[in-house]
C-alpha cells in the first residue's frame, strides 16, 4: 500500500527556537530534513535552503512550526506549487479554531494538524504532547515522525485540536500570572527570592517554578528563552477571540512592561503595574476611611459621575452632589469596616478597577474607569452595586 508509506525526507518551514528544535530531534532520529525560515536564520543541526519551494519539493513531509495562522496561510501559499502529489502537511503551529478548519479544509486529507504541548527542552527530549487531528490514513503514515517528537493524543478534528492547544496554553498563562502575584505579595513582605521559590516549588505552582527557577533569579538574560511572552500572549488573544469570552490572562501578560521576547517566566517578575494607576483608588478609599471628599476630589476627574441603586431607584450623582453626602468624620463604626481592590487591568491610556468594599451590615462592589491624561490617573466614572 504505497499510501501507507511513511516520510523519509521532511522539511521544517520555519526556524525558531521550536522549529528549529524540531528539526533537530527529528534528524537526530534519522530522518533526512531540510529546514527552511523566512528570516533567513540557518540551522547547525539541519541542512537548510533559502527557497521553501526547493525544500517543499524535496519532501513528503511537510511540517509547519511558524508564529500564527496568516504565517501558515502565507507559506502554503507560497508552496502550493511545488507540493508532491503524495506529501503531507504537518501542522504544529498555535493557531485558531477556525484557520485550523480552513486549512484542513483547503488541503483535505493530506493535512494533519497537530499542535504540541511542551517547549524546547521537551521537542529536544522527544516529551512533547501531541494533539493530532487527521483522516486515519495520513495519521498513520506519520505516526512515526509524532512519535519521535513524543506521546500523540488522537483529536476528532482540526479545530478541536487547536482549542484544545489554546485551553493548555490558557493555563499557563493563569499559573504565570499566579506566580507574578505571588512574587509581587513576597517582595511587599521583603521575603528572599531565593527562599520564596524554594517554597513555593512545594506547591502546585512547583513544576513550573521548577522548569523556570533560572528566569525568575536576577539575570534572567543569562537564560535562553523557551516560550516568550510575546507569543503566549498572542494565544490568549486568539482564545479570547475564538471563545468570544474576556481573559484577564489575555490583557495581563500583553500589558507586561517587559520584552515580548522574553521567557514567559519574566513576566512573573516584573512589577504589575505602574504605582501611579492605583492612587486615585487609593485616594478613593481614604475619602471613605475619613469621611474628608477632599479625598474624593483628589481620586475623581470633575466630571466624573458615580451611579447605582439608591433606596429602589436608579441615581447618577455628579461629584459635588456624591461629595456632600460625607460629614468630614469617619464613620461610627469605621474600625470595624474594609475596602479591597480586587481587579485592576490597563490598556494604555485607560484602565478598569473593581473593589470591595465592606461597611457594616452593607457590601458594595464599586467598578470604575481610569484615565490617564495631564500626567495622571484620574477615576472618570463610578458605577455601585449594593449586595442585600
Amino acid at each position: 500500500m504505497a499510501h501507507m508509506t511513511t516520510p523519509h525526507t521532511i522539511a521544517v518551514l520555519g526556524l525558531g527556537r521550536m522549529g528549529e528544535a524540531l528539526a533537530a530531534r527529528l534528524a537526530g532520529q534519522g530522518w533526512n530534513v531540510v529546514g527552511w525560515t523566512r528570516s533567513g536564520h540557518t540551522s547547525g543541526a539541519v541542512q537548510t535552503t533559502d527557497d521553501p519551494n526547493d525544500a517543499v519539493a524535496k519532501a513528503d513531509l511537510v511540517l509547519l512550526a511558524l508564529f500564527d495562522g496568516p504565517a501558515c496561510r502565507q507559506v502554503l501559499d507560497d508552496v502550493r506549487d511545488s507540493l508532491r502529489a503524495d506529501s503531507l502537511v504537518l501542522n504544529t503551529s498555535t493557531i485558531a479554531p477556525a484557520e485550523a478548519s480552513a486549512l484542513a479544509r483547503r488541503l483535505g486529507p493530506a493535512y494533519i494538524h497537530a499542535p504540541v504541548l511542551g517547549s524546547v527542552p521537551a521537542a529536544t527530549a522527544g516529551a512533547l504532547h501531541i494533539l493530532a487531528a487527521a483522516d486515519q490514513d495520513a495519521l498513520d503514515r506519520v505516526r512515526p515522525v509524532l512519535e519521535a517528537l513524543g506521546t500523540v493524543r488522537a483529536v476528532d478534528d482540526a479545530s478541536t485540536a487547536a482549542a484544545l492547544k489554546l485551553i493548555a496554553n490558557h493555563s499557563l498563562a493563569g499559573a504565570v500570572l499566579v506566580l507574578r502575584d505571588a512574587l509581587r505579595q513576597a517582595d511587599a513582605l521583603d521575603l528572599p527570592r531565593a527562599q520564596v521559590l524554594d517554597v513555593l516549588e512545594l506547591g502546585q505552582l512547583g513544576g513550573l517554578v521548577a522548569r523556570k527557577r533560572p528566569f525568575l533569579t536576577d539575570q534572567p538574560d543569562a537564560v535562553t528563552a523557551e516560550f516568550t511572552i510575546g507569543a503566549l500572549a498572542k494565544d490568549m488573544t486568539l482564545l479570547a477571540a475564538a471563545s468570544n469570552t474576556p481573559l484577564r490572562s489575555a490583557t495581563g501578560l500583553a500589558g507586561t512592561p517587559a520584552d515580548s521576547e522574553a521567557d514567559i517566566a519574566v513576566a512573573a517578575t516584573v512589577p504589575v503595574l505602574e504605582d501611579a494607576v492605583l492612587e486615585p483608588l487609593r485616594a478613593y478609599i481614604r475619602g471613605h476611611a475619613t469621611g474628608d471628599p477632599t479625598h474624593f476630589r483628589d481620586a475623581f476627574l470633575p466630571t466624573a459621575h458615580i451611579e447605582g441603586i439608591r433606596d429602589g431607584a436608579f441615581v447618577s450623582w455628579p461629584l459635588n452632589e456624591y461629595c456632600a453626602l460625607f460629614p468630614g468624620r469617619p464613620a461610627p463604626d469605621e474600625p470595624t469596616r474594609s475596602r479591597r481592590i480586587d481587579t485592576l487591568d490597563v490598556h494604555g491610556t485607560v484602565a478598569t478597577a473593581t473593589m470591595t468594599l465592606s461597611h457594616g451590615a452593607d457590601t458594595f462592589t464599586d467598578v470604575f474607569l481610569l484615565v490617564h491624561a495631564d500626567d495622571s490617573w484620574r477615576i472618570v466614572n463610578k458605577a455601585y452595586h449594593r449586595h442585600p
